[in-house]
């Protein structure tokens, strides 16, 4: 789905504690900042409206992400490996992907008893952060490139209680073995293993525009190919 020109500023910030998902063994109880989201701009290009839960669209997606749910979380989630982990990619750019992602992250965090975390490992050509314009200094492939950073430091909350979101982090010439290192294994462990109770949606590069999407599958329980209406 195409989208209008981004918003100037869609992103403001209040004081929240911090979220529970880290790495840290010794936790402490910190202050963070939380992204509040430019709906005008989110309805206008046409994603869900948390304020009408029976409009087309949120139809849609309550149809898509309820087996989905059910194989994360759900009666079926002791016969799937990682199932928590859910990939989401196309065959080629422009198909809406990402469109797909958001949508079925605030689709489930609407859920009162439902947590999303999603992470853009678009890690090419981000587009989660420009979308719901997020700004932050770190993201993914900070994480996996240092150990100075826990995977708390790059956790994002937002004004929906139940969303967390990762950005793609900087741009780095060695990304893909980055996501098929041992450290992306045991984050994907980790999050499937940890935070079984969390479903972790991964918006990934086209199929054909990259091997990053492939190399991170192998890591997945669940895939969703998007493609595109003619």
């Amino acid at each position: 789905k195409k989208l209008a020109d981004e918003p100037q500023s869609i992103a403001s910030t209040k004081e929240q504690e911090n979220s529970p998902l880290s790495t840290e063994s010794n936790q402490k109880t910190t202050k963070k900042p939380t992204v509040n989201f430019d709906w005008d701009y989110l309805n206008a290009n046409g994603f869900i409206r948390l304020d009408d839960s029976h409009s087309r669209i949120a139809e849609e997606y309550r149809s898509i992400k309820r087996p989905l749910v059910t194989n994360a979380i759900g009666s079926r989630k002791r016969d799937i490996k990682n199932s928590n982990l859910i990939l989401v990619t196309s065959s080629v750019p422009g198909e809406g992907k990402t469109f797909t992602s958001i949508n079925l992250a605030l689709s489930i965090a609407a859920e009162m008893d439902k947590k999303v975390l999603l992470i853009d490992a678009d890690v090419a050509k981000p587009s989660i952060s420009k979308v719901l314009g997020i700004k932050s200094k770190v993201g993914l492939i900070d994480f996996l490139e240092t150990d100075t950073l826990s995977l708390s430091d790059i956790i994002i909350q937002t004004e929906i209680p139940g969303l967390r979101i990762i950005t793609a982090g900087k741009s780095h010439k060695l990304s893909t073995e980055l996501l098929a290192s041992d450290k992306m294994i045991a984050l994907s462990k980790e999050l499937s293993e940890r935070y079984s109770d969390r479903i972790v949606i991964f918006d990934t590069p086209p199929l054909l525009a990259t091997t990053q999407a492939e190399v991170l599958a192998s890591q997945m329980g669940q895939v969703i190919l998007v493609v595109a209406a003619e």
